[in-house]
């Protein structure tokens, strides 16, 4: 072979380290098993799937930044949302994705019904319709996407199935929100009782420990030169005050002073 100079590279040579570049890109790894998504084995009892309650579940801890980047677009999640109702295109997702993590770092399972939408905080609670034959669903929104087009929102193959749209791909639909996550602020504290003596105040707390599913504290306040032990539960979600209070009353106790959320005093913190 004769002698090729270092800044030079033949048409053969840039061929071959072409191919070879091209090949690194199409073995490049990935989390996916598959390359593009297909269709999931038909599941015959999705019909009898249970239809999905909409409730207030806790703010996830991810996939709710309040804005992130994808393909050079920023998208900003819309926390704290009470309303929201829009009409687009949905589209739905299968086997390619299913058992691999959503957003907020759940377990996508195409035989459950729930979707992926850009700004709605995770997870919510909406109710799909397709527009051309009135089906109605509701679905959980557990993941980002679709970042394709101007698709609004991809839903589960389940999803697309009971709408009636899985052949199409695609479907003109309407969404409403019937349920967002809970904020900070929306949470509450129930306090029962106030104490001088400590002993009293820690006898109470470890007793409602063993009795309400929610945490419980003291935090400590000074009336009039005179120090106070404040047994409190919380923070607490809005529908869950009317049980805990039907505890306590059940327990001979009193039902206890609604407060608003917000940071316990360091004085409270404990074990």
């Amino acid at each position: 072979m004769p002698f090729m100079k270092p800044n030079k590279i033949s048409a053969r040579g840039l061929l071959i380290l072409t191919i070879i570049s091209l090949s690194a890109c199409v073995t490049a790894p990935s989390r996916y098993q598959q390359s593009v998504d297909s269709t999931p084995e038909p599941l015959e009892n999705i019909a009898q799937l249970p239809m999905l309650t909409p409730e207030r579940e806790p703010l996830s801890r991810r996939g709710n930044a309040s804005e992130y980047e994808v393909w050079g677009k920023t998208y900003y999640v819309q926390k704290g949302i009470e309303q929201y109702s829009e009409e687009g295109i949905a589209s739905w997702y299968g086997q390619k994705f299913h058992g691999h993590e959503t957003s907020n770092g759940e377990i996508f399972d195409v035989y459950q019904f729930t979707a992926a939408h850009k700004t709605l905080p995770l997870p919510s609670y909406v109710k799909v319709t397709n527009l051309r034959n009135q089906r109605s669903l509701i679905v959980r929104v557990n993941d980002r996407g679709p970042f394709h087009g101007d698709r609004l929102i991809d839903l589960s193959y389940a999803a697309a199935v009971k709408l009636g749209f899985q052949r199409h791909g695609t479907a003109n639909v309407k969404i409403e929100l019937l349920a967002a996550p809970l904020m900070p602020d929306d949470y509450l504290h129930i306090q029962v009782e106030a104490f001088r003596l400590k002993h009293s105040a820690e006898q109470l707390k470890n007793q409602l420990q063993n009795w309400v599913a929610a945490p419980v504290y003291i935090a400590m306040a000074d009336v009039e030169g005179t120090a106070l032990h404040k047994v409190r539960i919380g923070p607490v979600a809005p529908d869950k005050v009317e049980s805990i209070q039907a505890t306590l009353e059940s327990k001979a106790i009193n039902t206890g002073i609604i407060l608003p959320n917000y940071p316990k005093p360091k004085a409270a913190e404990h074990p």
